[in-house]
């Protein structure tokens, strides 16, 4: 497939509809349960789910235009490198192309961390992730 210079407003708010689905069943399934039990298997599931969903994030729109994307660090980097990192071995590492400075990264993760998203984190991702791509993209 040739790279990806503008996406439409309608795929753009379908890929968010779908996004906002995927949490609502996450928070049906959590708000479904009681005991201890299952609060520490919501405590293990909650970061494989929500970076599972990053992982949606990225491939939704892999093949966007890397220069319209920039290299300052922004959220489309922050889930590229997300996304790399949790294919491999879960730990961040930083392309040497990009401005990385996890202090104005929405999840703050340095190089070396290991990227286990959260729901809020994850919520925060995405907010900025769709509103960098409405920006640059649409």
């Amino acid at each position: 497939m040739l790279a990806v210079s503008t996406y439409s407003e309608d795929y753009l708010e379908a890929c968010r509809d779908r996004v906002a689905e995927h949490v609502g069943v996450y928070r049906a399934m959590v708000g479904s349960g009681a005991g201890a039990e299952f609060t520490a298997a919501v405590a293990a599931f909650e970061p494989v789910f929500f970076n599972n969903l990053v992982l949606v994030l990225e491939t939704s729109f892999v093949h966007r235009l890397r220069g319209k994307e920039g290299k300052d660090g922004n959220p489309l980097n922050e889930v590229r490198l997300l996304s790399a990192a949790l294919l491999a071995d879960g730990l961040l590492r930083v392309d040497k192309g990009i401005s990385w400075d996890p202090a104005r990264s929405v999840l703050g993760y340095a190089a070396g961390d290991r990227v286990e998203v959260r729901e809020r984190e994850f919520l925060a991702l995405a907010e900025a992730y769709f509103a960098d791509l409405a920006a640059k993209y649409l």
